[in-house]
């Protein structure tokens, strides 16, 4: 494994870096001082590392605050074998934090990059301090809510490219009519890419959608619920009081079943709890952050 610094992003906050993972380049985004404990965010399914962009900056004072574009996303490089599970993101992670050489971290994930996160918490729980995730939990992914059949239904209506960028523009706006214009913003600039006259994907659109609705035998939506119950250290629970990925049961039974869990629902926020209320999310995270940075 070899780590490199690609530089600064002027247009952005945050540093870009690569590093080397088996073969594949990894890209990740890293904001404050590294000399204070470290802060992991892990995006969703067709997310990116600078999603994180609008928090960063709000953490980096107690955290260092380090985002990755996980396989097949951003600007990490596309898997040809198509192999975007939950046990590779995991073995992923866990080789991110040795070559890094992060001996204890804070993680925080949302939606898939929450899955992620949990499962590399039960596995390792004597190198995870805290644990966030945002509208995520078991059985969150699997198929028959609401939110499961509009992420199926996103995956088969996406487009493979788009001729400007106003009508990439509009198409997430479409895609998420109660995010910020700032979230609208940050998808546009750092999902797309030009190629050949037109704007098309930097996730591996196609091998994304086909793992996640034919995924192949065995290799679909795990179950969590074990790694629910070897958490062992202060964890957060965030579900966006309109979701419709997260169910209330869910989030409350995760924390009926581990008191180290504390479940806290977001008013005016969906599925994409940070790009929704922002300032609301912020008001839990940042104390429990506090409180537990300096363990």
């Amino acid at each position: 494994m070899s780590i490199g610094q690609k530089g600064h992003d002027v247009q952005n906050t945050g540093d870009d870096h690569f590093v080397d993972i088996k073969g594949m380049q990894f890209h990740y985004v890293t904001w404050g001082d590294p000399s204070l404990p470290v802060l992991i965010c892990l995006h969703g399914l067709r997310g990116y590392a600078r999603t994180f962009d609008m928090i960063a900056h709000k953490m980096q004072d107690r955290c260092y605050v380090v985002a990755l574009d996980q396989r097949g996303r951003g600007d990490t490089d596309w898997d040809p074998d198509r192999n975007y599970y939950t046990d590779q993101y995991v073995s992923d992670l866990e080789a991110f934090i040795d070559a890094l050489n992060f001996k204890r971290v804070h993680l925080l994930g949302h939606s898939m990059g929450g899955a992620n996160a949990l499962m590399y918490t039960g596995r390792h729980p004597d190198r995870v301090v805290s644990l966030i995730l945002e509208d995520s939990g078991p059985g969150a992914a699997n198929p028959g809510s609401a939110g499961v059949a509009r992420i199926f239904e996103e995956l088969k209506k996406t487009p493979m490219a788009f001729s400007s960028w106003d009508e990439a523009e509009a198409f997430w706006r479409t895609a998420r009519p109660n995010v910020s214009d700032a979230a609208i913003a940050s998808r546009v600039k750092n999902s797309l890419k030009e190629l050949e006259g037109e704007l098309v994907w930097k996730h591996d659109q196609a091998g994304i959608a086909a793992c996640r609705i034919s995924p192949a035998d065995g290799r679909g939506a795990p179950d969590l619920w074990p790694s629910v119950d070897r958490v062992d250290c202060p964890a957060l629970i965030l579900r966006g009081a309109k979701s419709d990925y997260l169910k209330l049961e869910t989030a409350t039974a995760v924390c009926e079943r581990n008191d180290r869990f504390a479940m806290h629902e977001i008013a005016a926020a969906g599925h994409y709890v940070h790009d929704d209320n922002l300032t609301d999310f912020m008001k839990v995270v940042d104390p429990f952050l506090e409180e537990n940075a300096g363990r």
